[in-house]
């Protein structure tokens, strides 16, 4: 496992600090030391006029001393007998992704680790804009966890995108598959290879009365599936073990997730800025929006990140 230095977002509103519990889980495993960071603010503090430049930095020192004390507390009774290195970073911003993402990019991270928010009522997760700032801005893997625990030989879904001959696709096929077999390793499980493909355009067939939709449709499935294996016997994942169905990706990834009740699914952010972001959206997201376990969001290679230090 390629993760040696693990940033563990902690979340000061919750008792559970599942962000915490998990990069243990894969430190214990891998060796991988941890910093356990929080980023603070309130905007009050900034409203006191009244008091001088000095004196609003000693009331923002005194919140940030009071929450480092928490922290080492939390650390000394909750991970105390966890045998990992934990370090622990309070920041005062009122950006908290853009906060992680410097301190990633400063201090040479390889891992964040962030816990996702339970919808009481619904029972399903919330990802907040913190969440998605962190998946399309961070230049590292971002895993968002979920309460349930990892049990050894639970199964791994690695969602690809096979049938397409674009070198970045490619590209990120590999890297995405390489992370699902790499966590396998640690919780001794199977990798899945999910991967979908649209159905024919409805427009052809009107256009182009001797269209044949159904030999059209065979011969997609087929150029996928032959993808799918070429791609798979190179990391040696049994044909058994590869899926593809016709669908968005937002329904054939979640579906199998289901159905595999896998504990992880590991996909591929392209990170799309501004408009486009705003008018496109991003596939990924709307995966990640459908899904009911933990997810590990990796980025293209050679993807830069729009924060700087």
């Amino acid at each position: 496992m390629n993760f040696q230095k693990i940033l563990a977002v902690i979340d000061s509103n919750s008792e559970q600090q599942k962000s915490l519990a998990r990069a243990v889980e894969i430190s214990q495993k891998t060796g991988a030391s941890i910093t356990a960071f929080l980023s603070i603010y309130d905007f009050s503090y900034e409203m006191t006029t009244m008091l001088s430049m000095d004196e609003r930095e000693n009331m923002r020192q005194a919140v940030v001393d009071e929450r480092t004390e928490w922290l080492s507390k939390l650390l000394g009774s909750d991970f105390a007998h966890s045998g990992c290195t934990i370090d622990i970073k309070v920041v005062w911003h009122n950006r908290p992704y853009e906060s992680i993402i410097y301190e990633v990019i400063d201090k040479g991270y390889d891992l964040i680790v962030k816990g996702t928010q339970q919808h009481g009522v619904l029972k399903s997760v919330i990802f907040t804009p913190t969440d998605w700032h962190i998946m399309r801005k961070a230049p590292v893997p971002v895993l968002l966890v979920k309460e349930h625990d990892w049990p050894i030989g639970g199964q791994i879904v690695a969602a690809v995108n096979v049938g397409v001959d674009i070198a970045e696709h490619q590209s990120l096929n590999e890297k995405i598959t390489f992370h699902a077999l790499q966590f396998a390793k640690l919780l001794k499980s199977d990798v899945h290879l999910v991967n979908s493909y649209p159905g024919t355009p409805t427009n052809i067939v009107i256009e182009i009365p001797e269209f044949d939709p159904t030999q059209y449709n065979q011969n997609v499935r087929q150029h996928h599936v032959d993808a799918m294996h070429k791609h798979a016997s190179r990391h040696h994942i049994k044909a058994e073990r590869c899926h593809v169905d016709e669908g968005l990706p937002e329904d054939v990834i979640p579906k199998y997730a289901e159905q595999l009740d896998a504990e992880l699914v590991v996909l591929g952010t392209v990170g799309r800025q501004g408009i486009s972001a705003a008018l496109i959206g991003n596939t990924a997201e709307h995966v990640i929006d459908k899904l009911d376990c933990d997810v590990l969001a990796i980025k293209p290679e050679g993807f830069v990140s729009p924060i700087r230090l």
